[in-house]
């Protein structure tokens, strides 16, 4: 119960990774305040956590509207008191190559997966400090560790946020705030599945985490002093090899191709 009379904000709430974090933050004792577009989805998911016995507020948002954002945290403030953890979850993701993507997507792109999250961060930090502490943890990618083509605006997305959220955290020392960060690489949840015929084959490369795996390492984000999770380990290592050694990455991009490739005819096909 490392979270019990915890206050915790999680966008993007009613599904995937952010609906995995939810049940856990709620098996150890959090009040949650849960952010999604979805209302109705939204609303369905807060009724079964209640059932279970957890307290939870549902307050439809949309992070791209500044004003959501602050009546999230507004509402988070007057339903439980205050803020103790924010996990910056939700994200966008328009794949292809960046001139075949309409303008105002690859804006979309941008202001949910970087600005909205920098934005909420600033909002909470307001409202830590009354409480003399707080987490944030930042939901990125390993798209964010090395570019990945076909995913340019969601690779400099996830970039930024694993920067700011690095430059931020060393600003913080010593307030008692922290900022963490989680990277994963492909996940097995609609934000993939729905959209397979349009993945990369160097995304679908790499091995799938579950997203109550992501889940379990973002509550353990929230709760110890290490900065950044990336997941799979081994994915995460060729990652930083392929940041650090770029020429290396481009060399053995051909042979991963290949791998997503018959990985995504395997998804195709589904379980046999």
């Amino acid at each position: 119960m490392r979270f019990s009379g915890k206050v915790v904000v999680i966008t993007g709430a009613s599904a995937g990774i952010g609906a995995a974090a939810a049940r856990r933050f709620a098996a150890e004792g959090a009040k949650l305040v849960l952010a999604a577009r979805g209302r109705e989805r939204l609303e369905a998911f807060a009724v079964g956590l209640r059932a279970e016995g957890a307290e939870v507020l549902a307050v439809p948002t949309d992070v791209g509207a500044d004003a959501d954002c602050r009546a999230l945290l507004d509402r988070a403030e007057e339903a439980f008191g205050g803020l103790d953890v924010l996990v910056n979850n939700a994200a966008l993701h328009h794949r292809g190559p960046a001139e075949t993507i309409a303008a105002e997507d690859l804006a979309d792109m941008v202001h949910v997966n970087l600005r909205a999250p920098i934005y909420l961060t600033r909002l909470a930090l307001l409202r830590m400090r009354v409480r003399g502490g707080g987490v944030v943890v930042q939901v990125a990618s390993l798209a964010g560790c090395v570019p990945t083509p076909g995913s340019a605006t969601y690779s400099a997305t996830k970039f930024g946020l694993r920067a700011f959220s690095r430059a931020l955290d060393d600003e913080l020392r010593g307030s008692g705030i922290r900022v963490k960060v989680v990277s994963p690489g492909p996940v097995d949840t609609g934000f993939i599945l729905d959209d397979l015929d349009n993945v990369t084959d160097l995304t679908l490369s790499q091995p799938m985490s579950t997203a109550d795996e992501v889940a379990a390492a973002v509550v353990d984000a929230a709760a110890d002093d290490r900065f950044e999770r990336k997941l799979p380990g081994l994915s995460g290592a060729l990652t930083t090899l392929a940041y650090v050694a770029p020429a290396l990455g481009r060399a053995l991009r051909p042979v991963l191709e290949a791998r997503g490739r018959k990985q995504r005819e395997k998804l195709r096909k589904g379980p046999t």
